[in-house]
Order: structure tokens, then C-alpha cells, then sequence
């Protein structure tokens, strides 16, 4: 790959995400104070020894944002994950089977959908017992029915063209077709939807911590941190807008590489089919 022929906009977005990622993994040794130890006043302004304040609580707002990038990106990721290995799957199961599978699937994903993503969380997290496992197993399954959707889309347009037909005569089963024939094909989308569904996953995550359902304090993430500092904005306290910025900040970086690596494979696609 040649480097020089990636665009300015891509080069942004890998050098944020990369850092991002670079803070998340490793946040132990980089962050200059505990997780939740207090350091300081309650909301001390920007100085040589807080670079970013402190917060509510009196502790460092700068590590509180490198634990919490290290709590959000993870969740959001194992998240994300669940919900393309479970939709995908499904989706190309349901388009290559057919059938009542079809329709038992597609009837239920229905259902799940017809409930707001939000309220439906909300009421299993009420229920469960709130800890990691729970909030990735929760949002990735939830997701999962959009995925299911796009995938089975994509798949039933493949499925009817002439190579997978060829495999269809050939005695191929339904696992080959899926994994080895729809598949690769279907990559391209699948791709650009990754980005915006991890990005969707770190909003979700924000939402329910700002709700109370998410990740319990003194463990940090930023819909967490926007929480326990919204106060400090009616006085002109910017600890609640830091990790706003932040997440959008990821959001924007991670789409700039999504609409990248999409281009890219299009155009390798189009280079192979001339």
C-alpha cells in the first residue's frame, strides 16, 4: 500500500484513533493519578499539575478520562463485535437457508426492533445485575438487529448471483456459501457499518451511564464523568464538556477511516472487476 495515496482526511482520522486506542490500553501507565483518588479541591481550574482540573470529587479529570477511555472503548468494541459475529451470521444464515428460518428470524428482529433501543436497555439493566458482562451482552444483542438487517439485505442480493449458484451445483453447504462466497462480498458495507455502529455503542454507553445504568461509579467512563460534573456547567466549570468533546472527537476520527477503508475496497473491487 502506498502511503502517499492516502488522503489527508484518512491520515487524520488513523492518528486519532490510534491515540485514542493507545490511551485505552495503556491507561495504567499513563495516567499520572488513580483511577479514584483524590488529589485536589472540587473543580480546580487548569494548571501545571491538573491539565484538565479536577472534578466534582476533587480528583484529576485528565486520569478520569484515561480510565474512562479505556472502560468506554473497551465495552463499546466487545459490543460491537457481539453485534456483527451474532447479526452477521444470522442475517446469512436467514438469506441462504430461507424458508420459515427466514421468517422466524426476520418476524423476531421485527419485534426487538419495534422497541426503542434506549427504554428496552433500560428496562433489562433495572433487572440485571450491572457490571461489565452484562452491559456488553445487553447492547451487543440489542444492536445485533441492525446488523441482521443489513446483512441479510446484502446477502439475499449475492445469493442469487451466478459464482454462488456455481457453488450451489458444485455440493458446497450452507457454511462455505455463507463464510466463503457471501462473505467477502458483502464486506464493503459491512465495514462502513462498523464504524457507525461502534460509534452508536460509545453513545449508548454515555447514554446509560448518564442514566445511572451504565458503568457504577467509582469506575470511570466519559458518559459517566458527564454525569457527576453537569452541575459545574451552570458556573462556567468545563469538566462535563471534556468528555463531550471527546466523543465526538472519536466519533468523527473513526467515520474519517470507516468512509476510507470503504472507498478503498470499492475501488479495488471496481480494479478487479475491469
Amino acid at each position: 500500500m502506498n502511503l502517499s495515496r492516502i488522503p489527508i482526511s484518512a491520515w487524520i482520522g488513523i492518528i486519532l484513533t490510534s491515540a485514542f486506542a493507545f490511551v485505552a490500553v495503556f491507561a495504567q501507565v499513563i495516567a499520572p493519578y488513580g483511577e479514584g483518588q483524590i488529589v485536589g479541591g472540587l473543580w480546580e481550574p487548569m494548571s501545571a499539575k491538573y491539565w484538565l482540573g479536577t472534578d466534582n470529587l476533587g480528583r484529576d479529570l485528565l486520569s478520569r478520562m484515561i480510565f474512562g477511555a479505556q472502560t468506554t472503548l473497551f465495552i463499546a468494541a466487545a459490543a460491537t463485535a457481539l453485534s456483527f459475529c451474532t447479526g452477521s451470521v444470522l442475517g446469512f444464515t436467514a438469506a441462504v437457508i430461507g424458508g420459515w428460518i427466514d421468517q422466524a428470524l426476520s418476524r423476531f428482529v421485527d419485534l426487538l426492533m419495534s422497541i426503542p433501543t434506549l427504554i428496552f436497555a433500560l428496562v433489562i439493566l433495572a433487572v440485571l445485575p450491572a457490571n461489565t458482562l452484562t452491559l456488553i451482552l445487553v447492547m451487543g444483542l440489542l444492536d445485533s438487529t441492525r446488523v441482521y438487517r443489513l446483512s441479510r439485505a446484502v446477502a439475499v442480493d449475492i445469493n442469487v448471483m451466478d459464482f454462488v449458484e456455481a457453488a450451489k451445483l458444485r455440493g458446497e453447504g450452507h457454511r462455505w456459501v455463507i463464510f466463503r462466497e457471501i462473505l467477502p462480498n458483502a464486506l464493503s458495507p459491512l465495514v462502513a457499518e462498523l464504524g457507525l455502529r461502534f460509534i452508536f455503542m460509545v453513545l449508548f454507553l454515555s447514554a446509560l451511564s448518564f442514566l445511572g445504568l451504565g458503568v457504577q461509579p467509582p469506575e470511570a467512563d466519559w458518559g459517566g464523568i458527564v454525569k457527576e460534573n453537569k452541575e459545574g456547567i451552570v458556573f462556567g466549570i468545563p469538566a462535563a464538556l471534556i468528555p463531550a468533546g471527546t466523543i465526538a472527537a472519536l466519533a468523527i476520527s473513526v467515520n474519517l477511516v470507516a468512509d476510507w477503508i470503504l472507498n478503498r475496497t470499492t475501488d479495488l473491487k471496481g480494479g478487479r472487476g475491469g
